[in-house]
């Protein structure tokens, strides 16, 4: 473990939770680790971050002038949408062209609930007096044909005053191929306000004038909330005299540094659930993993996404502060953002998830959560509702005892709030808690399908990485319920999202939006206009004093059959050859979609750049001590209830798991910040990098 008497530089990872915080910090070299796991603040994240952050310091003597830098997820941008108290919606303007101020109200024709006659779309973000109109235009093939009036700027810029609003969005007709007018009007508006002004062609440079300016509005009301959490944050830190980096994990899977975050928000607004993804993908490619299923259950939710050849599939759109049905996003619910975003599905079926009984005296889960205040009933915390935590300690899966002596749980309290469940069910008790489980996997199995049969790919071709407080206690009994016959359970699994940032590397991705037919247009300009993106992304990092010694750059291009409403990205050659870009999409066509149209005409749609900057990515040996045997490993045995009937189960500890040696179920595997269940017909073998490997035989 880290010392003071070892001066190092110090890399931090925290993930503040709806029920817990955890922190996991890395030495320069990658082969120290030391962790620390805290309930959440969730009314007060900023407290739940600083507090994480000493509390693990002072636990093992460290030093905060070691601190290198801070990798952080944050969930301010979403909780914003969601309407958490605490949280103001920042007073926002929106400039747009005349004639289109009603572009966010009118939206686009499609209904969220096509049956339900009471439906309503959500509220615009910016009010319509707030919504201005300037003169100006740019047509379709960007010719300006009205240049914008600096005077009409200089007025419209006074009357903003009046209102006084905080920041401002600018979304013109057809900027994203012609931004001049957008760049006047930030410019004028910026040196008399002195407030933010975000531009569609900064934020955004693609067609589709809806998605381009809700997109723009959501950066722009996010961004004051944004920037004052980011500046009390660093201040904070800065009192502590922690001098670090902090980094924010954006939605795609990547570090960005602050000033990113500030300026592009949107880039970070479903930051919490990536984390893990590109944690267990990292698990996949050390183990030669090719398909994988990530599982994240933690105290609130569980979130599955989908990894395809060690990579994370992405999203290119957001739907912000909608609603959320049988784990898929409701489209039209809530506000478009298009921002390339790990594809995930994410159900109510969380440890802290409240087990219920309805009118009929039908027993129901969820989807609300006892979360981290007070949390559930065996904390002895005050919560009096029964949880999925209460069923898996009524049924001898959980110890008494967790995070090393900080968490103590109350069996009493436990069967006291699942019995009042059991009375209104008429089911005993055991079988109530056995069938709430079942219940719970049949949730997260159902977001499994999300991520995988309903992209057609066959789960059963699939490894299930399972992580969270409580992924690794229902992950055999799910993998049984989707088919799936490995099980991947990475070191620290309750601490992975943390874990997982420090396996990211810092990565900023560009667009460059357009619509022209991939023929018309010469091979040369197109690799001229990848280069010229890639000197003005690097110059501007650069700028920033972001080391790009050790950078990659990656490029694509979105295509699309002439006539079609959506396109793919397909990786773009260096140098660019159309021929072998149309063979690219329509290889891509054919996959997604089960045909493709040879010799059809190919629209071009944007160009996209990715900048990647490698960190230096922990070990994972230092986690695993290794015993001499299974004496040292073997804690105690305890009665387990499997299949209907309890079963005397050794537990283990799994630091003290050799290299190679395989525990057959029942078994419960425990460590510092999760339990492992391992069913009758299971077997658990643990690597050489530490992770635990199940495996069932179906045939």
């Amino acid at each position: 473990m880290l010392s003071l008497e070892v001066r190092r530089t110090l890399r931090l990872a925290v993930d503040v939770g709806g029920t817990f915080t955890d922190i996991v910090a890395a030495d320069d070299t990658g082969t120290d680790l030391c962790v620390l796991k805290i309930r959440s603040t969730p009314t007060a994240p900023e407290e739940g971050l600083l507090s994480a952050i000493g509390r693990l310091l002072s636990a093992h003597n460290l030093a905060a002038s070691s601190v290198g830098s801070v990798a952080h997820v944050s969930t301010i941008g979403t909780n914003l949408f969601l309407g958490q108290l605490g949280i103001r919606v920042p007073k926002t303007a929106l400039v747009t062209t005349n004639g289109f101020k009603d572009v966010l109200e009118i939206g686009r024709q499609n209904r969220a609930e096509l049956y339900n006659v009471f439906f309503q779309r959500p509220k615009p973000l910016v009010p319509r007096k707030l919504r201005f109109e300037v003169s100006e235009r740019v047509d379709s093939d960007g010719r300006v044909l009205k240049r914008i009036s600096h005077k009409e700027l200089r007025s419209l810029a006074r009357e903003l005053k009046e209102q006084d609003v905080e920041s401002v969005a600018v979304s013109f007709i057809n900027s994203y191929i012609r931004p001049e007018n957008e760049r006047d009007t930030k410019r004028i508006i910026s040196e008399i306000l002195r407030i933010h002004v975000f531009t569609s062609s900064e934020v955004d440079p693609e067609h589709r004038e809806y998605e381009r300016t809700s997109t723009t509005v959501v950066n722009a009301v996010l961004a004051p909330v944004v920037s004052r959490y980011l500046q009390v944050a660093m201040q904070r830190l800065h009192d502590s005299c922690i001098n670090a980096h902090l980094h924010l994990l954006s939605s795609s899977g990547g570090l960005v540094d602050v000033e990113e975050a500030i300026h592009k928000p949107i880039v970070a607004i479903e930051s919490g659930p990536a984390a893990g993804v590109v944690g267990a993908a990292e698990m996949a490619r050390m183990l030669g993993i090719g398909r994988a299923i990530s599982l994240d259950m933690g105290g609130t939710t569980a979130k599955a996404g989908c990894i395809v050849d060690y990579t994370p599939l992405v999203t290119p759109e957001l739907n912000i502060g909608g609603r959320v049905h049988m784990g898929r996003a409701v489209k039209g619910s809530g506000y478009p953002v298009r921002c390339p975003s790990v594809d995930l599905a994410e159900v109510s079926a969380g440890g802290g998830t409240i087990v219920w009984a309805d009118g009929a005296g039908s027993l129901r889960i969820g989807p609300t959560s006892a979360g981290a205040e007070p949390g559930p009933a065996c904390y002895a915390a005050g919560g009096k509702d029964a949880t999925i935590t209460d069923a898996n300690l009524i049924l001898g899966r959980l110890n008494s005892t967790l995070l090393e002596g900080e968490l103590r749980l109350n069996l009493e309290f436990a069967q006291q709030a699942l019995g009042r469940v059991a009375e209104k069910t008429g089911m005993g008790l055991h079988k109530l808690a056995a069938a709430s489980l079942r219940l719970v996997n049949l949730q997260m199995a159902r977001a499994v399908d999300i991520v995988s049969l309903e992209r057609g790919l066959d789960v059963r071709q699939f490894a299930l990485v399972a992580f969270g407080g409580a992924g690794p206690m229902h992950a055999a009994e799910l993998a049984e319920q989707v088919g799936v016959s490995t099980i991947v359970i990475p070191p620290l699994p309750g601490l992975f999202s943390a874990l997982g940032m420090l396996m990211t590397d810092m990565k900023y991705t560009y667009v460059k939006g357009m619509l022209k037919l991939l023929d018309e247009l010469p091979e040369g300009h197109l690799e001229e206009l990848f280069l010229d993106m890639t000197e003005k992304a690097l110059a501007q990092l650069r700028a920033r004093d972001i080391d790009l010694l050790s950078a990659s750059v990656t490029r694509a291009v979105d295509l699309r059959y002439f006539g079609q409403g959506y396109e793919l990205d397909v990786p773009a050659p260096i140098p660019f050859n159309n021929s072998e870009t149309a063979e690219n999409f329509e290889r891509k066509h054919e996959t997604a979609y089960g045909y493709k149209h040879e010799g059809e005409p190919i629209e071009l749609t944007a160009l996209r750049l990715a900048i990647t900057v490698p960190v230096t990515k922990p070990s994972l040996s230092c986690l695993s001590h290794g015993g001499a045997g299974v004496q040292d490993a073997l804690l105690a045995h305890r009665t387990v209830w499997f299949n209907e009937v309890w079963v005397e189960s050794p537990v283990f500890w799994r630091d003290y798991i050799p290299e190679g040696m395989t525990v057959k179920g029942p078994a419960i595997i425990e460590e510092y910040d999760s339990t492992v269940i391992v069913p009758p017909g299971w077997d658990c073998r643990k690597s050489e990098i530490g992770c635990l490997v199940m495996r069932r035989d179906f045939t």
